[in-house]
């Protein structure tokens, strides 16, 4: 038996038998021996690719949102850029080279959990494991985080009922219970077997970091849906889902430790904890941030070097490519980027 099966089986037999499925999927994304901690990280050579992975375009759009932001303030002396869930630190380093003018006076933070992927941080950055505490004025910056926070998992049978995760042997089961506190979120009816999330940590998370702010915003990127009604209504495996190795997975209670678990972000259990400022699709915000003024930038670029090309005139160039991804409406640029202030 893998190890994160082994130490896990331990805590839920110590656990009287049985454990809340936020509390498992803490321990088989985060624990000693969880995916993260060991092994899960964004990347082409990695199990899932984010828009910062895609090439360094996506950092030069967000840096101009950064500069609008930082001048909106009034151009602040202090001014923080909080990463969380920096993971190996691509966006940062997208942002340093993309040199936004915020950054002569910045302070950039990245926060990521894994010390693995902590000790890939680029030097420039204050690189830590969780966030610190303190007011500040500037931006936090979440992209692709919500979805990876546990929740509580919870299931339709007459009744809303909550998973609970036991063991039968040496297999890994799911056990029903009355839920543990109610949520506003959840349909008064569904079908029977409907499922659907109650991401009570990452409203924790968004009340969390609006607090730390003096003034500035709060970004969100991530895979959303507007109602925690809309996920009951579907098929779980559309909005509940394994990754590994850029492959979907196995079932969640399946190797555990070894791939991640993710889900849709529910819109209206953030906006429970404050209404977005705004709310867009990922495509829509890299336009409203320029993404098609810069690409046409590399195009003009690229043809005036085409001739006799150099590596410059090549990165101009990759932007097309880029930008294709991080706009496609199947893709990365269905994604929705949500904005929240203090």
């Amino acid at each position: 038996m893998p190890l994160v099966a082994s130490s896990l089986h331990e805590i839920i037999r110590a656990a009287g038998g049985a454990i809340p499925f936020r509390e498992y999927m803490n321990i088989v994304l985060y624990g000693d021996d969880g995916f993260y901690t060991r092994r899960g990280e964004a990347g082409r050579r990695g199990d899932f690719i984010t828009s910062p992975e895609v090439g360094p375009l996506f950092a030069v759009v967000l840096a101009r949102a950064l500069d609008a932001w930082w001048k909106e303030m009034g151009s602040p002396a202090s001014f923080t850029v909080m990463e969380v869930g920096a993971g190996p630190g691509t966006l940062a380093r997208g942002l340093l080279a993309a040199q936004p003018e915020c950054s002569k006076v910045w302070t950039y933070i990245a926060v990521e959990i894994s010390e693995q992927q902590r000790a890939k941080h680029p030097s420039e950055v204050t690189s830590l494991a969780e966030m610190p505490k303190g007011k500040f004025t500037g931006v936090v910056i979440a992209n692709e985080l919500l979805d990876n926070l546990a929740f509580d998992l919870c299931v339709f049978d007459q009744e809303w009922r909550e998973s609970w995760i036991g063991v039968n042997g040496d297999q890994l089961v799911e056990i029903l219970k009355p839920l543990t506190e109610p949520s506003p979120f959840l349909p008064v009816f569904a079908k029977h077997g409907a499922r659907a999330p109650v991401q009570r940590e990452a409203q924790e998370w968004l009340r969390d970091a609006l607090q730390q702010l003096d003034s500035g915003r709060v970004l969100v990127f991530d895979y959303c849906t507007p109602l925690t009604a809309m996920a009951a209504a579907q098929p779980w495996r559309e909005w509940l889902r394994t990754y590994v190795g850029h492959e979907k997975g196995q079932h969640y209670l399946h190797i555990p430790g070894r791939q991640d678990i993710t889900t849709q972000v529910m819109i209206d259990q953030l906006a429970a904890v404050k209404v977005p400022e705004s709310v867009r699709s990922q495509s829509q915000f890299l336009q409203l941030w320029g993404i098609d003024e810069l690409v046409a930038e590399g195009k003009a670029a690229w043809e005036a070097a085409a001739a006799a090309p150099n590596v410059a005139a090549m990165k101009m160039r990759s932007r097309i490519s880029e930008s294709a991804a991080l706009l496609d409406p199947n893709g990365l640029g269905s994604f929705t980027a949500l904005t929240f202030t203090p």
